[in-house]
């Protein structure tokens, strides 16, 4: 009888640590492919941006998205996609490197470099900036709401 008794209360606790191992796993993953996903969504709008896709901008921007860029000037969605559109820019590189993105419920915070090259106006330009881009889930689509870029500096 206490044979069977410590047998049973063993698989009990096997079976306990087994769910919590695997809620525990479950809730690591999470913010991970959530990671993923906005890391791909950075990538996705960089692309976009490098090609003056418009539409893609469109749908990866709120629509009260804000950005500041290096001067310390700010666009509104619809500004910044103008400007982009424009025909006096033309970007050869747009880079990214040390992306680190953090989690925070519904919103995703995302910090890295950033190298630029291109035309503007007819003169060459290139910034090396720092960024930090805040994406928001809004009624289940990740979109960028704010946007801020500066020259580190030396």
């Amino acid at each position: 009888m206490r044979r069977r008794m410590k047998i049973r209360i063993s698989l009990l606790v096997l079976a306990a640590l087994a769910v919590w191992a695997f809620h525990s796993a479950a809730a690591q993953s999470k913010p991970d492919s959530a990671s993923s996903k906005i890391l791909a969504f950075e990538n996705k709008w960089n692309a976009a941006y490098k090609r003056g896709d418009v539409a893609t901008m469109e749908s990866l921007l709120a629509d009260d998205f804000i950005i500041t860029a290096e001067d310390g000037s700010t666009f509104s969605k619809s500004g910044y996609i103008a400007h982009n559109g424009a025909s006096a820019l033309h970007v050869e590189i747009t880079e990214m490197s040390g992306l680190n993105v953090r989690m925070h419920g519904n919103a995703a915070v995302v910090t890295g470099a950033y190298h630029e090259k291109g035309i503007s106006k007819g003169k060459p330009y290139e910034y090396r900036d720092r960024f930090t881009d805040v994406w928001m889930n809004i009624n289940g689509r990740w979109q960028v709401i704010a946007s801020h870029y500066s020259i580190p500096a030396d």
